[in-house]
């Protein structure tokens, strides 16, 4: 079996760039190599002339060596994100480009459209989050409502209103990271745009699955202090990480006791006002579900609450999963290692479809314009406060620092794939859409790196966690 190469057209701009500058290195360090074993093959005389230098094809023609090419990579996705600059693109959607809407619709209604939001949101490239919250109140909420409406609720209404938030929970919650992680996503110069921003979220949580603030204390909170290390509620290094009995242990504990679990640990580090408020995040919002569901309405309140909150912790943990999955057994502790980066990373549909090769169950929303670059999860740790559309730059501009850190990269697969992929043990699935950003990765056979991604889902003993992580 060989690597995947192919670069999905339906990637943003940001991730084919990336993709085609890290493919360009591939084949620069393949080229090398064969001209290097090709000099050493010769028998060198007086009359040979001198091998010239590797240079690989530029996007205009012409040719550029390494360095020259990620320069101009990294201006082009600088240009990206500068207001000011020509090539200034905005998110507005995370299903369309500005490039694919027609001329007049663009014209007469998105460019006033996004001409208003900019003025209401702290970063301009960030018209896609209210496009996103406008989407939800105008669609999941009056839906819900008139759900608890007696007399209203109908079984097909309650399906179709579930399959349509959990469509949407995925964008919400990489919406809401943006949020808790960076002060809220509206201007702070406003009080009604303050208002709205400190608002929106306690009516949307629940609808999608969250309970009230327990995402922000703890992913930001206590995820980020612990970094995936042994004090992590959610961390991942005390299980076989291909074992399903040992996910089913993960999952379980999270959902059953992370109302207990997160406020202890903050109890353990002596912050009580933060136990206090994880506590009463999850203990009211679990009173209102029983509220809604015992008092209003127990139909509408399973479609509307019940159906979404166990879903989506699933998908947390699920996402959680494959994020933490593959650790280094030597440096555990390093940003590094200890986590991975998806160039394209898709938002999966459970729904089953029939590929060419028949080699994947699932479909998916191509790449990380569904999530916000959420593949981009080792940038996030060494930087939780990175702005999202940063982290493409990012990452080319540090790929040294990735590829001495020895970290792990690929495409063309997301989390829930990944976990669904360890879980079954299709470790070949895996190693075929890795990608080398390294001299000794580059080197690697698909076999090669099967065995490799098998030392990284080791269980730690107590032992190797005592001596591995710094106290």
């Amino acid at each position: 079996m060989s690597f995947v190469t192919n670069i999905d057209p339906a990637l943003t701009r940001p991730d084919q760039i990336v993709l085609e500058n890290l493919f360009q290195d591939i084949h620069r360090r393949k080229t090398s190599s064969i001209t290097e074993e090709t000099k050493q093959a010769k028998t060198f005389t007086p009359q040979s002339k001198p091998e010239k230098e590797v240079t690989q094809p530029a996007p205009n023609g012409g040719y550029t060596t390494s360095k020259t090419r990620d320069d101009t990579d990294l201006t082009i996705l600088k240009s990206f994100n500068g207001p000011t600059n020509p090539s200034f693109e905005p998110t507005i959607f995370t299903i369309w480009n500005a490039t694919d809407i027609h001329p007049s619709l663009n014209k007469y209604i998105i460019r006033p459209y996004t001409h208003l939001a900019t003025t209401i949101l702290r970063h301009p490239t960030d018209v896609v989050f209210l496009s996103h919250i406008l989407l939800y109140t105008t669609t999941i909420l009056p839906s819900a409502i008139y759900l608890f409406i007696p007399g209203n609720f109908t079984w097909i209404h309650g399906v179709l209103h579930t399959v349509f938030t959990m469509w949407c929970a995925g964008p919400f919650t990489l919406m809401l990271h943006n949020h808790i992680h960076n002060n809220g996503i509206l201007r702070k110069d406003s009080l009604v745009c303050r208002w709205l921003d400190w608002a929106f979220p306690y009516v949307l949580e629940p609808l999608m699955g969250h309970t009230w603030d327990s995402y922000f204390y703890h992913h930001v909170k206590h995820h980020h202090v612990e970094g995936n290390g042994p004090n992590d509620l959610s961390s991942t290094v005390r299980y076989q990480r291909d074992d399903p009995w040992h996910f089913a242990h993960y999952f379980f504990r999270f959902f059953l006791l992370i109302w207990a679990d997160l406020p202890l640990y903050f109890l353990r580090k002596k912050k009580p006002g933060l136990a206090l408020r994880a506590f009463l995040s999850e203990v009211i919002s679990y009173a209102f579900y029983f509220t809604m569901t015992y008092y209003l309405s127990p139909h509408a309140s399973t479609f509307v609450f019940l159906i979404p909150f166990a879903l989506l912790r699933v998908g947390l943990m699920v996402g959680n999963w494959g994020q933490h999955a593959l650790v280094d057994e030597i440096e555990p502790d390093s940003d590094f290692r200890s986590s991975i980066t998806l160039i394209d990373v898709a938002v999966s549909m459970l729904i089953p479809i029939a590929t060419k090769d028949h080699s994947d169950p699932l479909t998916h929303l191509q790449s990380n314009r569904h999530s916000f670059n959420d593949g981009y999860h080792t940038a996030h740790h060494l930087n939780p406060l990175r702005h999202w559309r940063d982290q493409p730059s990012h990452f080319l501009a540090s790929k040294t620092a990735y590829s001495q850190g020895r970290a792990l990269v690929f495409h063309d697969i997301d989390y829930i794939m990944l976990t669904i992929k360890l879980l079954s043990k299709d470790y070949s699935y895996i190693a075929r859409r890795f990608v080398p950003i390294s001299e000794e990765q580059a080197g690697m056979t698909v076999g090669e790196v099967e065995a490799i991604l098998k030392t990284k889902v080791r269980k730690f003993s107590k032992e190797e966690i005592n001596g591995k992580w710094k106290a």
